[in-house]
């Protein structure tokens, strides 16, 4: 199945302004693109890019004076499959547990696994580990949070989450992320595209997604506490301990993003 990606965002400046984008395919997928994943801007300005500690893809830039468009048009493949269930999976002992995976244990800026950690061992200590364990963290994030972009705002935090029971996908996936790294288990935040493939309408806005990887019998696994179903066509951006680490843009000075567009469609069989 092709599945045809991409966004179109314009910016404002009232001075030219440095900026770094995570806006494009992480690598672990890009050699499924059909088509190029390359950032165009309007009017044309200057591109560089580097990997991130995480391996992420990021672009850097300076936009200058007042509208700048950035997008970004893509077809790339995938195999048409849901999200991947693994039941059985097991978690390891920490002891256990390969060395890069730890940072994912640990908390940070929007995981406070220091305020949390009692709370997640009531709630879910006395039940079943790994995959189960994981998913009983997704049932019950998606059922205590409300879903809305009124509620979001881009200091809300985990605890906080829980506390409000309101937010967006971030929320959703900070919350889980950080029971699960409270009880042992790494678990990595993952920005990227989740399309309606399959889905019933109606169909909401398109918008970019937040969901999480959970490290169990030597593998990552996808789960998703936002949805908290199987999806087709999720294409990863990028990976990290938490939204910081795979903020869209980041702006060393004032912008205004004026209007933002995302796209995630199949592309019809020829």
């Amino acid at each position: 199945m092709k599945i045809r990606i991409g966004y179109e965002m314009v910016y404002s400046c009232t001075q030219p302004t440095p900026i770094i984008l995570t806006l494009n395919v992480h690598s672990s997928r890009a050699t499924f693109l059909l088509t190029p994943d390359q950032i165009t801007t309007n009017p044309p300005i200057p591109l560089s890019a580097y990997r991130d500690l995480y391996g992420n893809w990021v672009t850097r830039l300076v936009l200058p004076q007042g509208d700048t468009t950035i997008a970004n048009d893509a077809i790339i493949l995938d195999d048409g499959e849901p999200d991947r269930i693994s039941p059985n999976a097991q978690q390891y002992p920490v002891e256990m547990l390969p060395e890069e995976t730890l940072v994912y244990l640990l908390g940070s800026r929007y995981c406070e696994t220091d305020i949390l950690s009692n709370e997640a061992w009531r709630l879910f200590g006395h039940g079943p580990t790994g995959w189960q364990r994981v998913q009983a963290i997704c049932d019950f994030v998606h059922e205590h949070i409300q879903f809305g972009y009124e509620h979001a705002r881009n200091t809300k935090t985990a605890s906080q989450v829980y506390e409000e029971r309101a937010g967006v996908c971030r929320d959703y996936t900070h919350l889980a992320v950080t029971f699960c790294r409270c009880l042992n288990i790494p678990a990595r935040y993952c920005t990227g595209y989740v399309s309606d493939i399959g889905q019933p309408p109606p169909y909401s806005e398109m918008d970019f997604a937040a969901w999480f990887e959970a490290y169990l019998d030597g593998e990552w696994h996808t789960f998703d506490p936002r949805n908290n179903k199987p999806m087709i066509g999720r294409i990863l951006m990028a990976r990290g301990r938490d939204a910081t680490d795979v903020s869209l843009s980041n702006s060393f000075g004032e912008t205004l993003l004026k209007s933002f567009l995302v796209r995630a469609d199949k592309v019809p069989e020829e």
